[in-house]
């Protein structure tokens, strides 16, 4: 193998890299608006209460701090994107169970 192939298949893995790294916080970050969506239409459908809502934004905000730090280096780790993804299967989870615990916000007049 020449020098000139061996770099060339050393950049292209390089960008193959990158490009994974770009895909992966693409989903993280399409995840969290999808779910701060579920927020916004149960507060709208009364399902939930805006203290249930306040809590909800928190967690994602919590989350999104997360998210940051990892990001701070440039990269995100397996064992960040595990953590990460572990938070927001918690967050979808304690959504669906404020939708779904029957509290209903007053109604607003």
């Amino acid at each position: 193998m020449t020098f000139r192939t061996l770099t060339m298949v050393l950049v292209s893995s390089l960008f193959s890299l990158g490009a994974a790294q770009a895909q992966t916080l693409n989903r993280v970050d399409q995840r969290e608006v999808r779910q701060e969506a579920r927020i916004e239409r149960g507060v709208a459908s009364g399902q939930l209460t805006l203290r249930e809502a306040a809590r909800l934004n928190a967690e994602q905000a919590r989350i999104d701090r997360t998210e940051a730090r990892a990001k701070a280096d440039g990269r995100i780790t397996a064992a960040e994107r595990r953590f990460l993804n572990q938070a927001q299967n918690r967050a979808s989870q304690n959504i669906y169970a404020q939708v779904h615990d029957r509290q209903m916000a007053p109604l607003r007049r």
